[in-house]
């Protein structure tokens, strides 16, 4: 008996070791993120050509050994686009949650811990700001104050806010009566410590798998402004502007549509395999603090 004992124990501890366990997925997606992270970074240090260059004897050329990926429209190298593309999706696709991490993750967490008529106002905000459809939030502000990367970055990391405080408070309150917490408060503690030594550590891991999730979807969005022609302004190149470029030679030469659409969809897929995994990993429901 008692070693049927012993053996459900070690089982029960050994099961959710193996149920977090990253596979092949986790560390492809992973390996994909670092190459584009690393093509984007290093992009004026490889030995590509000028990706505003025109050369329009040159127009949809194929594939060759001076256009890897030959060219558009335009004669422009669509290797060097595609690379130089996916600088304006990672600059928009990070720094835009990251204002909804850094904002919402405050207000979530300041919300879920103190309660009361403070977190009621907070969620109130919250809700009136997820009240305006986005889309047409975004194309307004934009009309109004113009296209930039800075103000297409401020406009979703505002519209993010919401998401983040959600996830923050709710994670929050699950946390706010552990006993951790508890026995802190009960050792004389200030709000600013239980605040900062005990929740933040465990709110801030549920808030970065979500920042992933965030990303990939900032990533999209982005995508589609730029289809819709209100992203970044030309000439700068992003990958939804080169789809929305390459739907005018869909019947003479597709891939250059397909092929920011599939370096798009790789990058959305990697970062929602990353974030699914580091969110079930933190979550804080399992007990793993």
């Amino acid at each position: 008996m008692a070693t049927l004992e012993l053996d459900l124990a070690e089982e029960a501890v050994s099961a959710p070791a193996k149920g977090r366990r990253l596979g092949m997925l986790f560390w492809a997606a992973t390996g994909w993120i670092i190459f584009v992270f690393s093509v984007a970074i290093f992009a004026t240090m490889l030995p590509i050509p000028d990706p505003n260059a025109m050369d329009m004897l040159e127009k949809r050329a194929p594939f060759s050994a001076a256009h890897w990926l030959g060219t558009d429209g335009l004669g422009r190298d669509e290797f060097s686009r595609l690379i130089y593309g996916a600088r304006i999706s990672l600059v928009v696709g990070l720094c835009a949650p990251m204002i909804g991490l850094t904002i919402g993750g405050a207000l979530g967490l300041l919300s879920g811990y103190f309660r009361g008529r403070a977190g009621s106002f907070v969620v109130g905000a919250m809700d009136v700001l997820l009240a305006f459809p986005p889309l047409i939030l975004v194309l307004a502000v934009i009309a109004f104050v113009g296209q930039s990367i800075l103000n297409l970055t401020l406009i979703l990391g505002v519209l993010g806010i919401p998401a983040f405080m959600r996830v923050a408070r709710a994670t929050t309150l699950t946390l706010s009566r552990r006993e951790f917490v508890i026995a802190a408060e009960a050792l004389g503690a200030s709000h600013a410590r239980i605040l900062l030594r005990e929740l933040l550590p465990n709110v801030i891991l549920p808030l970065f798998a979500f920042f992933l999730l965030g990303v990939a979807v900032t990533i999209v969005v982005e995508g589609s402004l730029s289809f819709l022609g209100l992203g970044v302004p030309p000439p700068v190149s992003s990958w939804g502007s080169m789809i929305g470029e390459g739907r005018e030679s869909l019947d003479v030469a597709p891939r250059l549509a397909f092929m920011p659409a599939a370096a798009m969809f790789l990058t959305v897929l990697s970062f929602n395999l990353v974030g699914d995994t580091l969110r079930a990993l933190t979550d804080p429901r399992q007990g793993a603090l």
